[in-house]
């Protein structure tokens, strides 16, 4: 049986690039949610008229990965004490959300905010936390960029580093 975990950490590029190297991640889908416009373009949600953020969408199987060890990697590969940014990227669109599927993973993201990124970082965390409604899967070229473009600058730059991050504090999730 298969769960749907909805995350966004900035760019949504470093949270595909994350999930897909982990166990237990069965799909990664990029795309946009928490906005108020249906169907938005990439042009739309940018120009910051939309509500929406980039995310990613998991299908993953709880039995390997739990929704708790997701949004503990979530937590860890991200800065959730940036309201509206992340690194280099600025806007509403690359804020910190976790969209809950339902009671559950409201409650188990509470708790992650409060037991476990809280005592993560200094800065109070602003991740948002607010129901799913609808998912809206960005563009073909938008889905795995990282292994589609190793080469591209914001891939060397950016994406490698928090991979080797990802590798040093998650290696026993990894895909072999």
């Amino acid at each position: 049986m298969s769960e749907i975990a909805t995350l966004g950490g900035g760019c949504y590029w470093c949270l595909d690039a994350f999930y897909r190297r982990l166990k237990g991640i069965q799909k990664v889908e990029s795309g946009y949610a928490g906005g108020h416009t249906q169907n938005p373009t990439i042009t739309e949600v940018y120009s910051g008229t939309t509500g929406h953020a980039e995310v990613v969408q998991l299908t993953y199987d709880p039995n390997i990965m739990s929704y708790h060890d997701i949004l503990e990697v979530f937590f860890v590969m991200h800065d959730p004490t940036t309201l509206n940014r992340q690194n280099y990227d600025v806007g509403e669109w690359y804020r910190s959300i976790v969209l809950y599927h339902d009671e559950r993973q409201q409650k188990i993201a509470e708790a992650m905010i409060t037991d476990f990124a809280a005592k993560l970082y200094k800065d109070p965390i602003v991740t948002q936390l607010v129901p799913f409604t609808k998912f809206w899967p960005a563009g073909e070229d938008a889905q795995d960029f990282y292994n589609k473009n190793p080469n591209a600058g914001y891939c060397m730059a950016i994406i490698d580093p928090k991979i080797q991050k990802l590798r040093q504090k998650f290696a026993s999730r990894l895909i072999a």
